[in-house]
């Protein structure tokens, strides 16, 4: 891959704002399943619960999926659980997964399990919605909701202007899809993408939220990088909002920090060591070694392989 083509990672800045801002996901994609629940109950994420599962299953590793649990509006509080997957890449084997994952939690809490997925690949035809098998008259069929980013590609303007911060994320998310081979028209993307954010009514955390988003899809080369802080700066001081420094702090926890090249190492090291603990639970002491050890090469390719991989040897390979 060209060096000034950037890398594009769609799983964490998915999954970090559908955390963040679970409530307005359903609302934007899924406004049934958010018109039935009762958002005055608090809702949870079970993170470790859904892991659980997906060990047990023994199906390869999720991409971005969270179980969440809330309370039903019908006759008042019932508690139920939600199961989210946001699918990046075409995959044959998508709905015969979500078809074990819903039994296997339903048979764990034996409660209603709604299955949603968001399909965010480039493939218009892919859409699967059901798995099932009939069998000497028995009959067990799951068919889940799905929603296809690649819908909304002709409303970009109508996603621009709407106030819900997952219209903003599908924006992004489309740009980046749209500017892989074009890093000029990239660039021009980011900042209008980051300069609609200095021009809504939204509180501070959700601005510094959303444009860690943005920054993380959007990635461009190191020089148009420096120009784009260069513009936000400006921009800052012509609006008089203070927002890059809590916008940097971010870019270094998630290991974007730019400047020298040890500060690059290190924030890369940082970020893949907050992968690998999401993913595995633990960081031992040889693999904290070899992250302090690895050159920029390394660490690339030990984060493309986190993601797949089912152990820490499969991600750094045989040597120790």
């Amino acid at each position: 891959m060209a060096k000034d083509r950037p890398t594009d990672d769609f799983d964490s800045p998915w999954k970090d704002a559908l955390t963040r801002y679970f409530p307005e996901f359903l609302a934007f994609y899924f406004p049934q399943a958010h018109a039935g629940i009762d958002w005055g109950q608090p809702h949870r994420f079970l993170d470790e619960e859904l892991a659980q599962v997906v060990r047990d299953a023994q199906l390869g590793h999720r991409r971005v999926d969270r179980l969440v649990e809330v309370a039903t509006r019908d006759a008042g509080p019932q508690w139920v659980y939600i199961h989210v997957e946001v699918q990046g890449q075409p995959d044959p084997g998508l709905a015969e997964r979500l078809f074990v994952y819903h039994y296997r939690l339903y048979d764990r809490y034996r409660r209603p399990v709604a299955t949603l997925a968001v399909l965010a690949d480039t493939r218009r035809n892919w859409r699967p919605d059901r798995f099932g098998y009939a069998l000497f008259g028995c009959e067990h069929v799951l068919r889940f909701p799905v929603v296809k980013v690649l819908d909304y590609a002709e409303r970009l303007d109508a996603l621009l202007m709407d106030p819900n911060p997952f219209a903003l994320v599908t924006a992004a998310h489309l740009l980046t899809q749209r500017t892989r081979r074009d890093v000029p028209a990239r660039y021009a993307a980011k900042w209008r993408l980051a300069r609609l954010l200095y021009e809504r009514d939204w509180d501070r955390q959700r601005i510094i939220d959303l444009f860690a988003v943005i920054d993380w899809l959007l990635r461009l080369p190191q020089e148009l990088e420096r120009q784009l802080w260069t513009a936000i700066m400006e921009l800052e001081r012509m609006t008089n909002m203070r927002y890059v420094t809590s916008v940097e702090r971010i870019g270094r926890e998630e290991g974007r920090k730019e400047g020298r090249e040890e500060g690059r190492l290190e924030g890369e090291a940082v970020l893949l060591r907050r992968l690998l603990l999401r993913r595995f639970g633990a960081v031992p002491a040889w693999a904290e070694s070899r992250l302090k050890g690895a050159s920029t090469e390394q660490l690339e390719a030990w984060g493309e392989r986190v993601l797949d991989a089912t152990t820490l040897d499969e991600v750094f390979g045989p040597e120790r």
